[in-house]
C-alpha cells in the first residue's frame, strides 16, 4: 500500500502536542502514529514531510522538520472546518528516484481522495515527483512556482533542484499545459532562459511586478493544478535564511499572501514547500505560510468548474478582430475570459473553456487591447 511509505510523526512532536493548550493548531490535527494511521475519508488536508535533498548541491545537513512542525503545531488555527491530518515523513530512498516514486505514490492516492496534500521538503526537484502524481488522472497540469529563477538545465544533466524543469518539460507523458513563474529576478537568469519562457507560450512575472501589486498573482493561482514554492524567493532578512543569503527576493507579508491566494484557488490539488535549509528562524515563516494556505483553503467558494451561469453576468466586448466574451462571478466579483475552441488546434482544449482573469484585463479590452493572457492561450491552442 502506498501509505506504507510514510514514517509516523516523530515521539518529539507527539510529547510538544500533549503540552499544547486544546486550542492551538497541534490539539486539532489528526497524527500518524505507531499505534494509528488517520482515517482519510474525514480528511480534506494532509501534512506529508519529504527527508530528501539530494538535488540541492548545496545542502549541509539531512532534512529535519521537528522545529517546523512545534512552529506550526503551536499556531493557532482560524475559525476552520476543514480537517486536517499530519501523515508524518517520507524517508530518502537509496536513489532519489525511489523518493521520487514514493512521493508520486502518496500524493496520486491523496488527490483522487479529494484531500489536499502540503508537501514539505527537502530540494525542490521534488516538484517532479508531485507534477507525475497527476499521470494517472489523465489530465493536463497547470504548475506554478514561486521561485528567483526558472531551474532549466541541460538535457543530459541530472535532474535537480535547479534543473528540474526541463525534465517536466522534455519527459513523456508530457501532461504540462502551462507553466508561470511568480517573482524571478533577471539577473539569476539568462536571457536565453527568458526567452525560452516566451516561446514556449509560458508566463513569468518578475518579483517587482508582483511585489508592487501583489493581485496580478491571484488569477493565475485561480487556474493551477499545483503550486510549489522555493524558500529562496523570499529575502534573507524575513526567512531566517543566511546558508544561501538573499538580499532580494518576496517579504514575509507577500509570501503569506501568495500562499493565501493558492489555498483560496478552488483549483490547487497540491502544495509544495521546498528547499528549507533546516534553520530554526526558516521554520518560523514556512508555519506561516502553510497557515495561509490553509486559512485560503477554509474560503474556497467552489466556482471552478465553471458552475451555473446564473451566477454570472456576461461582458461581450466588441474589438476589430475579435469578440472577448467576459463573465464576473456575483458571489466573489472574480472574472474569467472565455478561450474560444479552435476544431484544428492542437486539441489541449477540447471545448470554450475559461481563463481566470482580472477586472484590469477586461478594462484593457474595452480600450480594444487584447489582454496578453488570452493571447498566449490562443496561441496553445493553436500550435
Amino acid at each position: 500500500m502506498e501509505f506504507d511509505f510514510l514514517k509516523p510523526v516523530d515521539d518529539e512532536i507527539l510529547s510538544y502536542i500533549n503540552g499544547l493548550t486544546s486550542q492551538q493548531l497541534g490539539s486539532k490535527i489528526v497524527l500518524h502514529t505507531n499505534e494509528q494511521f488517520p482515517d482519510l475519508n474525514k480528511i480534506k488536508i494532509a501534512v506529508i514531510g519529504v527527508l530528501e535533498n539530494q538535488g540541492d548541491k548545496k545542502a549541509v545537513s539531512d532534512v529535519d522538520l521537528i522545529p517546523l512542525r512545534k512552529e506550526l503545531y503551536g499556531l493557532f488555527p482560524g475559525n476552520w472546518d476543514a480537517s486536517i491530518a499530519d501523515l508524518g515523513d517520507i524517508l530518502a530512498g537509496n536513489s532519489v528516484e525511489d523518493t521520487y516514486f514514493a512521493l508520486k505514490k502518496v500524493v496520486a492516492s491523496l488527490i483522487k481522495k479529494r484531500i489536499t496534500p502540503i508537501v514539505i521538503g527537502g530540494s525542490q526537484d521534488l516538484t517532479y515527483a508531485l507534477y507525475r502524481a497527476y499521470d494517472d488522472l489523465e489530465q493536463m497540469v497547470n504548475l506554478v512556482s514561486i521561485d528567483n529563477k526558472f531551474d532549466f538545465g541541460k538535457d543530459e544533466e541530472a535532474v535537480s533542484a535547479s534543473s528540474y524543469l526541463t525534465k517536466i518539460i522534455v519527459d513523456e507523458p508530457n501532461n504540462l499545459f502551462n507553466y508561470c513563474n511568480i517573482g524571478y529576478q533577471t539577473y539569476f537568469n539568462s536571457q536565453e532562459e527568458i526567452d525560452l519562457i516566451e516561446k514556449l507560450f509560458f508566463d513569468g512575472y518578475r518579483l517587482g511586478e508582483i511585489s508592487n501589486n501583489i493581485a496580478l498573482a491571484e488569477p493565475v493561482f485561480r487556474d493551477a493544478d499545483l503550486v510549489s514554492i522555493d524558500l529562496n524567493s523570499i529575502k534573507s532578512s524575513d526567512s531566517g535564511n543566511f546558508v544561501s543569503f538573499a538580499p532580494n527576493g518576496f517579504n514575509g507579508k507577500e509570501i503569506c499572501s501568495l500562499s493565501r491566494y493558492a489555498g483560496i484557488s478552488d483549483k490547487v490539488s497540491s502544495f509544495g514547500i521546498f528547499n528549507h535549509n533546516n534553520s530554526v528562524q526558516e521554520s518560523v515563516i514556512i508555519a506561516q505560510i502553510i497557515w495561509y494556505f490553509i486559512e485560503g483553503f477554509h474560503y474556497r467558494s467552489n466556482e471552478y468548474p465553471f458552475g451555473s451561469k446564473e451566477n454570472y453576468l456576461k461582458y461581450i466586448v466588441p474589438l476589430e478582430e475579435e469578440e472577448l466574451v467576459f463573465y464576473k462571478s456575483d458571489k466573489t466579483d472574480r472574472w474569467w475570459i472565455e478561450i474560444p475552441f479552435i476544431s484544428n488546434g492542437n486539441n489541449k482544449l477540447k471545448r470554450n473553456t475559461l481563463l481566470p482573469c482580472s477586472y484590469d484585463e477586461y478594462l484593457l479590452a474595452c480600450n480594444q487591447e487584447l489582454p496578453e493572457r488570452w493571447w498566449k492561450a490562443q496561441r496553445k491552442n493553436i500550435i
